[in-house]
């Protein structure tokens, strides 16, 4: 019994064996030339794209290196045709670059952003341009342009009434109180003036010794 078991296992080895070895094996040349496929996925590289060169007019730092700023204070910016230039550009640029003097100059001229003696122009720090007009920022100045708009107001209204009062007498045909009506609004219009004079007079004082104080 046990000689037919061995015999049996053996035949069982031998017909086992072979069959798990049996598997062909890989050409290695052809492995070999097998080409490797790309990974999946792979990011490909984007060239940078070209960088635009800034034109003068857009790059201040370029526009200061040739001795021009792009725009002035008020509103003319280098290259702008002269139908583009602010219809109140004379009077800005007489407010706030008064180096150029009271008249009118040719804004194409570049004269408020073109350096000159190695400065480029700079809008006058103690003015400021509105639809007022120039207003100045220094005490005595500013007092001096409100007073003067002021009397200018009080004056216009006291030339009114004293108008007023005369035609009042004129037409008062001897009636005594028509007359007396129309002598106090005489003397009432030249009191307001005489008011407002001195009222001008002393702010433009107090404005003056501010002022002085401030500079000193």
């Amino acid at each position: 019994m046990k000689p037919l078991f061995a015999v049996l296992l053996t035949l069982t080895v031998l017909i086992t064996v072979p069959s798990v070895y049996a598997q062909p094996l890989p050409d290695l040349a052809t492995a070999t030339n097998t080409p490797t496929p790309p990974p999946i996925n792979t990011p490909v590289p984007i060239p940078p794209a070209e960088t635009a060169t800034p034109t003068p007019a857009s790059n201040p730092q370029a526009l200061q290196a040739e001795g021009l700023i792009n725009c002035d204070a008020c509103g003319y910016c280098n290259g702008m045709a002269l139908e583009k230039v602010p219809q109140r550009w004379q009077n800005c640029r007489r407010c706030l670059y008064p180096a150029f003097g009271k008249g009118d100059i040719n804004p194409l001229d570049n004269q408020t952003i073109k350096k000159t003696q190695d400065i480029i122009p700079q809008a006058d720090m103690y003015h400021m341009y509105t639809d007022f007009g120039c207003i100045s920022t220094k005490p005595n100045e500013f007092v001096a342009q409100v007073s003067t708009f002021f009397f200018s107001l009080v004056g216009g209204l006291a030339f009114l009434f004293f108008i007023y009062g005369a035609g009042v007498v004129a037409t008062s045909r001897s009636d005594p109180g028509r007359l007396n009506h129309g002598r106090r609004i005489i003397f009432g219009s030249i009191a307001g003036l005489l008011f407002a004079l001195f009222a001008v007079f002393l702010m433009r004082f107090i404005a003056s010794t501010i002022g002085t104080n401030l500079g000193g």
